[in-house]
């Protein structure tokens, strides 16, 4: 993809889980020593295993640890290490953060703080995107911060309306409001989460659209100003905005829809002034018409369906990238192989409104086999901490078409044993075997859909 000649030498994981081990063993091919960071809690967590080195950053609580910057910075600094990769949660998209390491001179394994700063703020973004004659979904061109203002917005945007934080993601201080009377409820709700979560109680209202479909597009970019994209994953299956199973390509998407997708997120991309991997995130109506949403300054979570389809190591590009390299590939010398599905284990119980399942793990069997990638950190005899994401594995499968991708998954699930503790596995089997999902008719309603079934 970009050429060999990496100037990093250390990476400091600024993460914990399966990401912090997936960056390690990308590192290692790559020939740089890596450093894990840990809180008290993760004291025997895999990555502090693998790592070369591995420093503690405080107590369990990731405000006093993984959300710690001045103590993040220090072991980089302790350690010689030149380069901090920062995964995805906790810092990965703080632009006073990437801006901290750029004070510092510790490379920042991902976009310049500015740009970051620029996507983050979701007001920002869309007139970024506007201006560049990217499609965005109508809604208020600067932050909104009191009930009456809003409601003068959303009368002349139209309802049905969705009401965010200018600063937010993850789901986190968001709701929708179907007509006029339910407005002032669902704005103070979403605001009072919003300061709650990311300290900041500006808003921002738009044009809620039904039945959508939610698409992404991987995109790559160098820092000469060269980007092309990866192709897109279908992020539609979701419970509480929070994604559960992806897929590539989406089954929503004609060869067309896809090369105007992909040319509008290149163009979102350079619009911004991007460098490293990215995502651009799409709605699409039932009838074609897509909209941006907003852009991921990070590797995402779902980035292993793209590096199956393609055969390209999103994570030795992410790197590559920040030590100067160039890409080597043009859009069209990028190639795409046969069907890829993600579905997310997490620590929880779906028989009991999804609580988190935290403890011993105390057997554990993962699939393998031709086609089938797991990512994750836990082992047998495991404590799962009670402070972080339920998220502990992430099950990965490719295939020649859909079909056989979904017969694979379904496959794999079954195979698994995690004792121990409650998981999702028999929720993501019983996804895999609605006649919806095996016809690819699905939108972001679907997990209501199933809910409502049982």
């Amino acid at each position: 993809m970009v050429n060999n000649d990496i100037m990093i030498k250390k990476v400091l994981i600024a993460n914990r889980g399966e990401i912090a081990v997936r960056i390690i063993r990308a590192c290692r091919e790559m020939g740089i020593e890596t450093v894990a960071v840990y809180s008290q809690a993760d004291a025997e967590a895999l990555h502090t295993q693998l790592a070369d080195e591995a420093i503690c950053i405080g107590p369990a609580a990731a405000s006093e640890s993984y959300l710690k910057m001045d103590a993040i910075i220090s072991a980089t600094i302790v350690s010689g290490a030149d380069a901090i990769h920062p995964g995805f949660g906790f810092l990965a998209e703080n632009s006073k953060f990437a801006s901290l390491c750029e004070q510092c001179r510790i490379t920042f394994i991902g976009p310049p703080a500015s740009v970051m700063a620029a996507m983050g703020n979701k007001t920002q973004a869309r007139k970024t995107m506007a201006a560049a004659g990217i499609p965005v979904i109508p809604g208020s061109d600067d932050a909104v911060f009191d009930v009456s203002q809003g409601q003068e917005i959303a009368a002349g945007i139209g309802y049905p309306v969705i009401i965010k934080a200018a600063l937010g993601g993850g789901g986190k201080g968001m709701r929708v409001a179907v007509t006029a009377a339910e407005f002032a409820s669902a704005f103070l709700t979403a605001q009072k989460e919003a300061q709650q979560a990311f300290g900041d109680n500006a808003m921002y209202i738009e044009h809620f659209i039904e039945h959508p479909r939610h698409i992404e597009f991987q995109i790559l970019a160098d820092q000469e100003g060269q980007v092309i994209h990866l192709g897109e994953r279908d992020c539609s299956v979701q419970r509480n905005h929070q994604k559960l199973l992806e897929e590539s390509p989406s089954p929503a998407l004609s060869d067309e829809l896809r090369r105007q997708m992909g040319e509008a997120a290149i163009q979102a991309a350079r619009a911004a002034g991007y460098v490293n991997a990215g995502t651009i995130e799409y709605l699409l109506e039932p009838g074609g018409r897509f909209y941006f949403m907003e852009m991921n300054t990070r590797i995402q979570v779902e980035h292993p369906v793209t590096e199956w389809i393609t055969g390209i190591d999103l994570i030795k590009e992410q790197i590559r990238i920040a030590s100067g390299g160039r890409l080597q590939l043009t859009q069209d010398q990028v190639t795409f192989q046969g069907h890829a599905i993600e579905c997310r284990i997490n620590a929880e119980d779906p028989e009991h409104r999804f609580l988190p399942s935290c403890g011993l793990i105390q057997d554990l069997y993962l699939p393998g086999g031709k086609g089938v990638r797991v990512d994750t950190a836990v082992y047998s005899g495991y404590v799962i901490p009670p402070y972080y994401d339920s998220m502990i594995a992430k099950l990965i499968v490719h295939a020649e078409n859909r079909d056989e991708a979904i017969a694979k998954m379904r496959a794999a699930l079954g195979e698994i044993i995690i004792g121990g503790i409650v998981t999702n596995v028999d929720y993501q089997y019983d996804i895999l075997s609605h006649p919806d999902y095996r016809s690819g008719e699905y939108d972001i309603g679907f997990i209501d859909k199933l809910s409502a079934a049982k």
